[in-house]
């Protein structure tokens, strides 16, 4: 049985789309300036990064928050931790630098590992683990108003039986667990750097060579002991995978951690699942439909042939147009409504497809219906067609407006099926906008002059679209693209391998992950890519350690991959299950820097709502970490930007 499988009765397969239900900018957004500026410039070592860590540090989330108290934190351009506390009553932010970490003195004669970028985890609202991206964590007590005190600072000391060639390596924090008799487990993640380097190919390619990443699961005991002296960190689990984790959680119920990435993640002794990897000799086309891949070519093969006529509809009323050729007299055509069939004839055509030639080489079928059986009940009175001849061009549409007699009633296809039928022709899919007719003449006058000139029409069809959601806004390589393939990998926290019936068939497309902080972040859940929806499964709690995992589908957000395929500036993508989802954008551009709110909406509803706010961009600068927190019973929602924090409450 697959982990993730979606409830058919939570999707809603009518849904419209999402409305824009705007806020009042100035009561839900404040902010405030950075008198401790923050850097995304992170230049160190020689060697270039890799598309998996330059990947990673575009989504590194640079603000930690605390998820029991109204408490975050961020490390500035200078090394210094800085606090940030909101008042609980007027949402009103206090920054101090609590403690500034040493810098490490580099020598350009000597070298130096790619640094990552610092990061910070809390335990509770006093305790705070920070690395300072060049290989050491700091251990802080923060009491009060006082600056933090060290307690600790730990190097990451790479064991030899991994077969890495460094002893210590740049590391960056994911997540800080407390678990029952082990004190604290921090999450780590580093580059793996092999003690052979990788053999060069035979022959030269552009392609990468490839790249590894180590995730480290780290005890540090508490109360943390006072101490001066650097010490190594106690490795309790390590696993290795191709990618840097997109999502890290610990569920206590189970004793585990889950690591979602793009490869799973197994012990060094472990051996992944070959990939298969065809060879040129085994590489061929696929032909297109009626394509002959070894015959000889001929004018206008392969070319799509458009269909016999596109289709609309809004509550009340069906728009059909039909391409003829501009120069058939209007006398010729002959169209009759009646309540629930159509005839629709045109002089010169005897039988269904029949065709006639607006010139003699190039024959165009035109439709022919007699007492067609419509799906559902019209207004004969008030239904009307039009001819717009287009003279200049070589086709004219043939238009009919056929009013509904239930109005609000849906119609999946304009006639009524008739299995068995000899000639039946096929259903033509359902097309947006009734006023882009013209879309429809051009692509016949592409067509047949790929038939007369022998160019590949490619791409060129009439109606083929998407139900509702249409062709005119669909673009099919930029929404398959949407969505990232991970695999779930658990890590039990004694350093046991966990695998689960299940785990690992497959791989899922998430498009969001958990907002951090306290809202909704603390019961691990996903939002799938489940076709043009957005699909949340939520983990449920296991009823004893070595229970498997189960994840259910509690709620859906219609059209969510349809909708984010549009944003090209992306940088984060969070939800806050059951409420919203939220699509954060960098804000390195003028016109970026928005955050566009998905509201979610129950099965039997055909549109949801929509907000976009203005987060960052501009003189705040890029959007570099977000986070949530619970303040009087309400989620505000915190943007840290290069020079400027933003707040944003009343939202959800």
């Amino acid at each position: 049985m697959p982990l993730f499988s979606p409830n058919r009765s939570l999707l809603s397969p009518k849904f419209e789309g999402y409305k824009f239900a705007p806020l009042e900018y100035g009561e839900v957004t404040a902010h405030h300036s950075l008198a401790y500026r923050i850097s995304q410039t992170n230049a160190s070592g020689r060697a270039p990064l890799s598309f998996q860590e330059v990947q990673s540090r575009v989504l590194h989330n640079h603000l930690a928050v605390c998820g029991q108290s109204t408490r975050a934190a961020y490390i500035d351009a200078d090394l210094r931790v800085v606090l940030i506390d909101v008042n609980e009553t007027t949402l009103a932010p206090t920054l101090k630098a609590v403690y500034e970490l040493p810098r490490p003195i580099q020598s350009t004669a000597v070298e130096s590992l790619q640094r990552e970028y610092p990061s910070a985890v809390f335990v509770d609202a006093t305790s705070l683990f920070v690395a300072d991206g060049y290989g050491s964590l700091y251990a802080l007590r923060i009491e009060g108003d006082r600056s933090a005190e060290l307690l600790a600072a730990y190097k990451l000391a790479i064991p030899a039986e991994t077969g890495s060639a460094q002893a210590s390596a740049p590391f960056r924090l994911h997540r800080a667990a407390s678990v029952s008799g082990q004190g604290v487990v921090v999450v780590l993640s580093s580059k793996h750097y092999p003690q052979t380097a990788p053999q060069e190919p035979a022959q030269k390619t552009h392609k990468a060579p490839p790249v590894r990443f180590d995730i480290w699961g780290a005890q540090i005991t508490l109360p943390v002991a006072n101490s001066s002296q650097t010490q190594p960190l106690q490795i309790v689990w390590h696993r290795r995978g191709d990618d840097v984790p997109a999502y890290t959680a610990y569920d206590a119920s189970r004793q585990a951690f889950l690591l979602v990435g793009s490869s799973s993640y197994l012990p060094i002794d472990v051996s992944p699942t070959p990939t298969y990897e065809p060879s040129s000799d085994e590489i061929a086309p696929i032909p297109r439909k009626g394509e002959n891949l070894d015959g000889v070519s001929t004018p206008g093969a392969g070319v799509p042939k458009p269909p016999p006529y596109s289709w609309t509809q809004t509550s009340d009323s069906v728009t059909i147009a039909i391409p003829l050729p501009s120069d058939t007299p209007t006398e010729h055509i002959k169209v009759a409504f009646s309540p629930r069939t159509l005839t629709v004839l045109v002089e010169g055509t005897s039988t269904a497809g029949a065709t006639i030639a607006p010139t003699a080489e190039i024959p165009v079928a035109v439709p022919r219906f007699t007492l067609k059986s419509l799906w559902d009940g019209i207004l004969p009175g008030t239904s009307v067609w039009t001819f717009d001849r287009a003279a200049a061009r070589a086709f004219g549409v043939l238009t009919l407006h056929l009013d509904k007699a239930h109005e609000g009633t849906r119609w999946p296809q304009v006639f009524a099926r008739s299995p068995g039928v000899p000639g039946e022709e096929e259903e033509v899919p359902e097309t947006l906008d009734p006023s882009e007719l013209y879309a429809i003449r051009e692509s016949l006058e592409k067509y047949t002059a790929a038939l007369r000139e022998g160019t590949d029409g490619d791409g060129l069809g009439l109606g083929a679209s998407v139900p509702s959601l249409a062709e005119g806004e669909r673009d099919d390589e930029v929404d398959l693209s949407v969505g990232k393939a991970v695999r779930v990998t658990w890590a039990g926290t004694g350093g046991s391998r966990t695998l689960w019936p299940g785990e690992g068939d497959g791989s899922l497309e998430i498009l969001s992950t958990p907002l951090p902080g306290s809202a909704g972040a603390l019961i691990p859940s996903l939002v799938a890519k489940n076709g043009l929806d957005g699909v949340v499964y939520t983990l449920k709690d296991g009823s004893s350690v070595d229970g498997p995992p189960v994840w259910e589908h509690t709620s859906t957000y219609s059209a969510l991959a349809f909708v984010l395929a549009s944003k090209r500036d992306t940088r984060f993508v969070h939800h806050v299950a059951g409420r919203a989802v939220l699509a954060f954008e960098s804000g390195a551009s003028e016109l970026g820097g928005n955050v566009y709110i998905y509201r979610g909406a129950g099965p039997k509803e055909i549109w949801a709502k929509q907000t976009v706010l203005k987060l960052g961009g501009g003189s705040a600068g890029a959007l570099l970490g977000v986070g949530s927190m619970e303040v009087q019973g309400k989620t505000i929602i915190l943007g840290l930007c290069e020079g400027e924090l933003t707040i944003l409450h009343d939202v959800l």
